[in-house]
């Protein structure tokens, strides 16, 4: 096990080196001018559209606007939400959130992008099942000859989508506020998530639908109550996320003087970790979304960056920077958090925020199972589907037994793998999707859509 540890620590550090992080927030950069903040300034009709008031039942599909949403957002806003942002605080200092924010922004054009992609670039599967994703988009876009790059997004999509993090910061907390053994947290999720998940999209869709908005009003409302206890010295830590962006300080072991290029690559890359934006993995739910019209559900999709890094997970940076116990070192990721909340609003919280990460924790393994089962269906068949479902199971268990740094290694890695292919194909395709905004946008502006 410490060979295999040490091997995706080496690799983990090559993986997202300097060319993969500007890959992109370059490539996210360059989306965003070549929109000209077209779709940025579309937030209240991107809202409409999410409303419902857009959605027929008879166009093609699976799912709503909303069911997609939330499905990406399930697996997006969850425990890289909590623990996530703490280990980037620990990593690389309050500067690190500098450049998740930076990262979000861009995040939102890759988004509008790659999902807008993932709608124009559907097709059957051998069951009829109308299928969007990278992979479809590569093949269908692109042509048989970039096949290849299809083939690397699925393979490494298999294991970037095993909710080995999830189980592991469950199991963490789990131990750490209840004396639960990790053994018991694996065994519990893993039985659970293999009921919801065996009901395919529409039962995940309409379970994340339900819980969803509930995790985040209670995380938010959490968040704000410590926040609102020491108003006074927020100022001060957007002053040091600010400063810190371009200097550095850990705040694990006061390492200071940690290099810019480190700071850099440890926010853009618990970004990615945390929304996702520039992975690939959002648009294979929004690629099952109902609709004709595939700059609708980019537009859905960029709310997601948004809702996922500038609010919740700056709420998470607040918490952490204002109330964690300097007597922190040692505790890693959630356990981190959850000291912050003991230390300034009391234990409850504790066993509150137990709660919110086991809702939080459990949505996102609903949604990754989807993400995992669709490139294995891929690469092997729609009909052979089912036989991802015990590789995930597995690896589901295994997160909550492996360490923690073995487990963020592994996924950081294949997340790396799957960014590649994922940004080639946005960033080629990218003026297919500008003729279609630019459509799009005339005739709502017509009024073609009232």
């Amino acid at each position: 096990m410490d060979a295999l540890t040490n091997f995706m620590a080496t690799f983990v550090g090559y993986a997202w080196g300097l060319p993969l992080i500007v890959l992109l927030i370059g490539g996210g950069l360059f989306l965003t001018v070549l929109s000209g903040l077209k779709p940025l300034v579309r937030v209240a009709h991107a809202i409409r559209i999410l409303s419902g008031k857009y959605d027929k039942n008879q166009d093609p599909g699976q799912i709503s606007h909303f069911q997609a949403l939330s499905t990406a957002l399930a697996a997006t806003v969850g425990v890289g939400n909590i623990g996530g942002v703490a280990i980037a605080i620990q990593q690389g200092g309050a500067g690190a959130v500098f450049w998740m924010w930076l990262a979000a922004v861009v995040g939102m054009t890759t988004k509008f992008f790659s999902c807008t992609l993932s709608q124009l670039y559907r097709k059957p599967d051998e069951l009829g099942v109308v299928q969007g994703g990278p992979m479809i988009s590569i093949e269908v876009g692109l042509g048989t000859r970039w096949k290849p790059l299809a083939i690397m997004f699925a393979t490494f999509g298999m294991i970037g989508c095993l909710p080995m993090f999830q189980t592991n910061q469950l199991a963490s907390i789990m131990k750490t506020q209840l004396g639960v053994d990790p053994l018991w947290t694996s065994i519990a999720a893993t039985v659970f998530v293999a009921i919801v998940a065996a009901g395919g999209i529409e039962r995940i869709g309409r379970f994340t639908a339900r819980l969803v908005p509930a995790m985040c009003v209670l995380y938010l409302g959490l968040s704000l109550l410590l926040i609102s206890t020491q108003l006074g010295a927020v100022p001060d830590i957007f002053v040091r996320i600010f400063t810190e962006a371009f200097t550095g300080q850990a705040a694990a072991g006061g390492a200071a003087g940690i290099a810019f290029r480190e700071v850099l690559k440890v926010g853009v890359k618990r970004a990615a970790f945390s929304n996702e934006a520039g992975l690939g993995t959002a648009p294979l739910a929004h690629g099952a979304a109902k609709t004709n019209e595939p700059v609708r559900e980019g537009l859905v999709a960029m709310l997601g960056p948004f809702i996922d890094t500038i609010v919740v997970c700056t709420l998470t940076a607040l918490v952490i920077l204002l109330a964690a116990p300097a007597a922190s070192e040692g505790l890693v990721g959630v356990s981190l958090t959850a000291a912050a909340f003991e230390a300034a609003l009391g234990s409850w919280s504790g066993y509150l925020l137990v709660l919110v990460i086991s809702m939080f924790a459990v949505t996102t393994m609903v949604s990754y199972s989807y993400y995992g089962r669709r490139c294995f269906a891929y690469l092997f068949g729609a009909r052979r589907a089912g036989g991802y479902t015990y590789f995930y199971l597995a690896g589901l268990f295994l997160g909550g037994m492996w360490s923690s740094s073995l487990v963020i290694n592994t996924i950081d890695s294949a997340f790396a793998m799957m960014a590649i292919p994922n940004m080639i194909v946005t960033l080629l395709l990218a003026p297919k999707v500008m003729v279609a905004a630019k459509d799009y946008f005339r005739r709502l502006e017509a009024g073609e859509f009232d």
